[in-house]
């Protein structure tokens, strides 16, 4: 509960309120069966009309009273439950933009979006129902249980036999559906993710006529969730079948042992039928009070899997930056013996990496990245290279933190980038990713992720910078076109170059690009470099690529094996002195050769 006592708080009001109009309710049940039985013993044994009347007026009134009392309970606890979650909604959507990239790989995507949307929809509802039945079943039950005994304590020992025997039921049944109904959210979680896999990727299915596979996979999953849904849900059917049986046992008893009473002389007609009345509210009661607990079961499963996000510790903080106030301000950047592992190992492995290497025992596991050192001086464009797997992504990562290094250190202008506070190191950084991404909205919309308060003017050069401004132009409302989700109405390479205009927008002292032209020619390619040399000209930048005819005017070219830097220096040096170099080079060559000829 800890969790949830701030969220409480602001609703505390009505989370009083709602429970306590519903109190109307339950004197007003109470008292009406009593009435109805001096109606009948005294009203109508002795043909007293007046008496009918005013009795009848007075339970109109309190018919009346329990109505205004119902509705301001409902809706106080509606209110009370609808903002407590939606509150709670927020901070765990703000809680999951702080989380690193680590701390995402620990969740899925279609996870996270379950336990958003239908986790909390299930503490919604459970809150709600709580609220409306929190006195209302139990004041029902110890109402009509004390009514019962008042009228006739023989007859009433009959629901203390049934009671706890109903109980005994309800709580077998209750422990069985909670494992359950776990198994149906992480079913959820699987057919989200699913979902959201096939709708993302829903070209490449296409490309691949593979739709036959993903509606049999799709199949798998929706009948996984259908069966899980089942197995919970032949629990939780017993339960009304078994109250029901219970009430019709219990009011065949007291019917029956209640006639012979009345035959006996002590007992009065209108006693038993308000008697029985009591009866149906009792097991009634029992039943709102299973159905609560039912909900408050599945409730649980998804308050373990909210907590688990709350409870996620956030790996990339600024706790320990010393200089929060400090901004990038030249861009020169310094790999000092870092090591990276993604790894769980990762603390063992750091914790060996802190030692001098001569002095270690055992190399650390699983590192992608291997004790590299380089430096890049302010204004320099360094080109990265290297096979599929050699690290060249996971490098350029480390310097805007977006994960932190298992061993060494990254500096940037000379200070540990753990040392700045996340949100001045990335302001200093411009970065393309290796995937694309741009945002449903209009192209001008897109670009203000760069700067937000930047003119028409500024955007129109960054985007004229991107060789982006010709096409994007062409199209009839120009910045105002609209980019559809994932930006699937434009080509990739129009992708691309809308991706370095909202970064060069952001007009950063560090620029990264993550083999982000390669969905563009290479005329337009060499454009945008020319521009980078111009107008960049103070802009420390990282050039990711494959082809080597991306990076042969950089400053500096890495070139990138299993996590190590088999080689650096200029295009010219690593001709001379690299051979894995000299075969990506020549191989490309011709290649051009053949496709020119």
């Amino acid at each position: 509960m800890k969790h949830y006592k701030p969220y409480i708080k602001p609703y505390l009001s009505a989370f009083l309120l709602g429970p306590l109009l519903m109190i109307t309710e339950v004197l007003g049940e109470i008292m009406l069966p009593k009435m109805m039985s001096l109606i009948i013993n005294h009203g109508v044994a002795q043909r007293d009309t007046r008496y009918i009347l005013w009795m009848g007026i007075a339970m109109a009134f309190l018919a009346l009273v329990m109505a205004l009392g119902g509705i301001g309970g409902a809706y106080f606890s509606a209110k009370a439950s609808i903002c407590f979650t939606s509150d709670l909604r927020q901070d765990l959507f703000a809680k999951v933009q702080k989380f690193s990239f680590k701390n995402i790989d620990d969740f899925s995507a279609g996870s996270l979006v379950t336990r958003l949307t239908n986790d909390i929809q299930q503490v919604q509802n459970v809150t709600m129902m709580g609220l409306r039945m929190m006195f209302r079943a139990p004041g029902m039950m110890i109402g009509a249980l004390i009514m019962a005994f008042i009228m006739n304590p023989r007859l009433a020992v009959i629901i203390l036999i049934v009671i706890p025997l109903l109980t005994l039921a309800i709580v077998t049944i209750l422990r069985t559906a909670f494992p359950r109904f776990q198994v149906v959210q992480k079913a959820i979680d699987t057919l989200n993710n699913g979902i959201q896999e096939a709708l993302t990727n829903v070209r490449v299915i296409k490309s691949f006529v593979r739709e036959d596979y993903e509606e049999a996979k799709f199949k798998k999953a929706n009948r996984s969730l259908k069966d899980a849904s089942m197995g919970a849900l032949n629990i939780v059917i017993m339960t009304m079948p078994v109250m029901m049986l219970a009430m019709n046992i219990t009011t065949l008893a007291v019917v029956w042992y209640g006639g012979n009473i009345i035959i006996a002389g002590d007992m009065q007609v209108g006693d038993l039928t308000a008697f029985t009345t009591y009866i149906v509210q009792i097991l009634m009661s029992l039943m709102m009070l299973s159905m609560v607990f039912l909900q408050s079961s599945r409730a649980m499963a998804s308050v373990k899997r909210i907590n688990e996000v709350i409870d996620v510790e956030i790996d990339l903080t600024d706790e320990c930056s010393g200089h929060k106030e400090k901004e990038v301000t030249e861009g020169r950047v310094e790999f000092r013996n870092v090591c990276f592992s993604y790894q769980t190992d990762r603390q063992k492995n750091t914790e060996n990496l802190s030692k001098k290497p001569e002095n270690l025992s055992k190399k650390p596991e699983n590192l992608v990245l291997d004790h590299l050192n380089f430096t890049a001086l302010p204004g320099q464009t360094i080109g990265i290279i290297g096979a599929t797997g050699s690290g060249k992504t996971t490098l350029v990562q480390l310097i805007p933190r977006l994960y932190d290094v298992t061993g060494g250190q990254v500096l940037v202008d000379g200070m540990d980038v753990r040392e700045y506070s996340l949100k001045h190191l990335r302001n200093g950084v411009g970065m393309v990713l290796q995937k694309n991404v741009l945002f449903s909205g209009s192209i001008e919309e897109n670009l203000r992720w760069g700067a937000e308060e930047a003119s028409m003017e500024e955007l129109r050069q960054a985007a004229d910078s991107a060789q982006a401004d010709g096409f994007i132009t062409a199209f009839s409302k120009g910045y105002q076109s609209e980019i559809d989700q994932g930006g699937s109405n434009v080509s990739g390479g129009q992708k691309q170059r809308l991706c370095i205009a909202r970064a060069l927008l952001k007009a950063p002292k560090i620029l990264i690009l993550d083999d982000s032209t390669s969905a563009v020619d290479t005329a337009t390619e060499a454009k945008i470099r020319e521009c980078f040399r111009t107008s960049l000209k103070d802009t420390t930048k990282f050039i990711i690529a494959q082809r080597i005819s991306s990076v042969e005017d950089a400053d500096q070219i890495l070139v990138l094996d299993d996590g190590k830097i088999a080689a650096m220096g200029t295009h010219q040096e690593l001709l001379k002195t690299c051979e894995p170099y000299q075969e990506i080079y020549y191989s490309q060559r011709e290649r051009e050769k053949e496709v020119s000829a």
